[in-house]
């Protein structure tokens, strides 16, 4: 009896002991470990930084892409309503850096546009157009649209505002004329109220002699009266493609359409030596043609997706290599508007 209990309670104790053991991992066992994770999650995170950053590239080629779109479509939209649009000749005599010999009353009509020596900013594309305002004029009981002219200018900036991009941005600065008053009560001289001229409006004069071109060119602001302000040109589009074309020489060139006996293109810029000696006549991310006989003009834009994602202005500049990255389109519009004279 006493052997028999000897033996369960041994088998009993060795049951505890085996069940009480707990083992744990040797140094070694640890350091493999760590070694196959490492091995393991290394090419991991590095396939998903990548996929991250490739990401990044693509919504910021895509956001160009977008964008520079959307402004050609705002751009053909108020080309469409032309009645006269200005090529290189003509935005010289309106800027100052034209020939003096090409430009009615020459020296005097000069500075016509805001900044006009400024080497931050340049004309591309200007025009005058018909506009549509509606419901201002009382008829009856109703009120009845009317148009007026205006005088439309695209800028291509590129200054160190920090609200901006490294890139360089297209600008639109407008002037309008006023609504005249037919009743007896006027406002700013005889003007609806609320419909006044744009400070330093002035309309083109076609009386007198010579072609619509030289008195279009002859074109002179109107001198403003303070407190009024003229208005500064406001952006369209940012991140537009900065490269002169003295950094990189492969930077593409301005190549407008074939000349035919139905077209003749201008470009608007760059197109002459003077034009160039300002540094942002040499970037060609903005662009015109113009066939002032049809008016006509083709826009090239060049976007800098580069921009987005880079902070160093000196690695945002264009190369073969990086032609993805600058996006870029065209749109060709007629202007359709009517010039009504008496």
């Amino acid at each position: 009896m006493i052997s028999t209990l000897k033996f369960l309670l041994s088998n009993q104790l060795k049951r505890s002991k085996g069940i009480q053991q707990v083992d744990g991992f040797t140094l070694i066992e640890l350091l493999v470990a760590m070694i196959l994770a490492f091995l393991i999650i290394t090419p991991l995170l590095g396939f998903m930084v990548n996929i991250m950053s490739t990401d990044r590239q693509e919504q910021a080629k895509a956001n160009s892409e977008q964008e520079i779109q959307a402004a050609l479509d705002y751009i053909a939209r108020d080309l469409q309503q032309a009645i006269y649009i200005y090529d290189a000749t003509g935005v010289g005599c309106l800027t100052g850096t034209a020939d003096t010999t090409t430009c009615p009353n020459a020296g005097t009509t000069g500075n016509q546009l805001p900044n006009p020596t400024a080497t931050d900013r340049v004309p591309i594309l200007v025009f005058w157009k018909r506009e549509l305002v509606s419901q201002v004029i009382t008829v009856g009981t109703q009120q009845d649209d009317t148009f007026v002219y205006s005088l439309v200018a695209y800028y291509l900036i590129k200054d160190t505002n920090t609200t901006w991009s490294n890139a360089a941005r297209i600008a639109r600065w407008q002037i309008r004329d006023g609504v005249p008053d037919p009743s007896s009560t006027q406002t700013c001289g005889k003007y609806l109220t609320g419909q006044c001229p744009s400070p330093s409006f002035a309309l083109f004069k076609l009386d007198g002699i010579g072609t619509i071109t030289q008195k279009m060119n002859a074109w002179t602001k109107a001198a403003v009266v303070a407190p009024a302000v003229p208005p500064a040109p406001l952006v369209l589009v940012d991140f537009i493609d900065q490269t002169k074309t003295d950094d990189v020489p492969e930077t593409p060139s301005v190549t407008c359409p074939p000349n035919s006996a139905n077209n003749t293109w201008s470009k608007v810029p760059p197109n002459t030596a003077t034009f160039n000696t300002r540094d942002t006549y040499k970037m060609t991310g903005f662009y015109s043609c113009v066939d002032r006989v049809n008016t006509t003009a083709q826009v090239f834009i060049r976007g800098n997706a580069l921009a987005r994602i880079e902070t160093d202005s000196n690695k945002i500049k264009y190369a073969d290599s990086k032609k993805t990255y600058f996006p870029t389109a065209s749109i060709r519009v007629q202007g359709r508007g009517y010039l009504f004279t008496k």
